[in-house]
């Protein structure tokens, strides 16, 4: 929470509802002023004394600090409140929506990573033949030499060396649907207690938030706004704010991930050997990036992992469902302390 600075009021949605709001005051006041004669309103009495008024009360707003910051909150206040009829700007309720796009999110990305494994077994087929049918022209080409079959041996040797490339390059394509494959999992899996965690703190938040809101009221909060106290209702709904700005940016990297997963493997036609160099690119340009918000320092132990000899991938062994260790704490409980 220390490093988190909220939107400002202008670039929220209530902000935008406010600009307009005191835009519409702005040309009204100046439409008023433009057909009522200036004589006519000084010389009147009444228009007089409401105009000093007016005049006294916007000194005193523009010279007290605390006046300046209960105006504020009014009005912020008000523009919440209409912006709220049309527009989700509740913590609870945005946070609500995200759940349900994880949901969705998880139930494509693991039919996505079925349909990249199959993938990766064919191309895992099609290097194993391609390494059978080397050996076999190898082979041809060492009798047919024996029996000075020139012609045969330059056509066996150079299908050879064209399936060697071949082969070069289709392994290279698998390590990149390796990385795709171990990240996908990896991210499925930190994405369920992802999930979990956003559950939980909206089933326990709704509450307290209920509860703060009912125990400090609008008039209580404008009394410690004029005190210079904290605003409990601010900080607790602030935190909200966070909860749902970090859960925004995690599913925003999940769904571009997916995203670029999925194009890359459209582009593969593993029948004819042939894939696109820029999904390739994308992929490479993904692993020079910093860390992952899901997955955090475990995506450098991916990449290692991926391209190591010794650890080889199980293509067959299941998704691991997360299992919660005991006294597990939920990620974004630090940020109500």
């Amino acid at each position: 929470m220390a490093d988190f600075k909220p939107k400002p009021f202008w670039k929220r949605p209530e902000g935008v509802t406010g600009a307009v709001f005191l835009g519409a005051l702005v040309l009204g006041a100046g439409y008023l002023l433009s057909i009522l004669p200036l004589a006519a309103i000084i010389g009147n009495t009444i228009y007089l004394a409401g105009t000093l008024m007016a005049l006294a009360a916007v000194i005193f707003v523009a010279l007290d600090s605390k006046a300046r910051g209960l105006i504020s909150y009014m009005y912020k206040s008000a523009m919440r409140a209409i912006t709220g009829l049309f527009v989700q700007i509740d913590p609870i309720g945005i946070l609500k929506s995200y759940v349900d796009d994880m949901k969705k999110n998880l139930r494509k990305m693991n039919k996505q990573i079925g349909k990249l494994r199959g993938q990766m077994h064919k191309l895992q087929e099609l290097i194993h033949n391609n390494k059978k049918q080397i050996q076999s022209s190898i082979s041809t080409a060492s009798r047919a030499k024996e029996m000075n079959k020139k012609a045969e041996v330059i056509l066996k040797t150079r299908k050879a060396g064209r399936l060697r490339e071949s082969n070069m390059k289709l392994e290279d394509l698998y390590k990149k649907m390796e990385v795709m494959y171990r990240v996908l999992t990896r991210m499925y899996e930190n994405s369920e207690i992802l999930l979990e965690d956003v559950q939980d703190q909206v089933m326990v938040k709704e509450q307290e938030r209920k509860a703060i809101h009912a125990s400090h009221s609008a008039m209580k909060s404008a009394m410690s706004v004029i005190k210079g106290d904290k605003d409990k209702r601010a900080m607790f709904d602030m935190a909200l704010e966070k909860v749902a700005d970090d859960v925004s940016q995690k599913v925003g990297e999940m769904e571009r991930f997916m995203d670029m997963s999925s194009n890359f493997m459209e582009s593969i036609d593993l029948q004819n050997g042939v894939f696109e160099e820029e999904g390739m690119k994308l992929l490479e340009k993904w692993e020079r990036e910093g860390a992952s918000l899901i997955l955090g320092d475990e995506k450098d132990d991916i990449l290692v992992a991926a391209n190591s000899e010794e650890n080889v991938l199980d293509l067959n062994a299941p998704i691991q469902s997360p299992v919660r260790v005991e006294g597990h704490r939920n990620q974004y409980d630090s940020f109500f302390e």
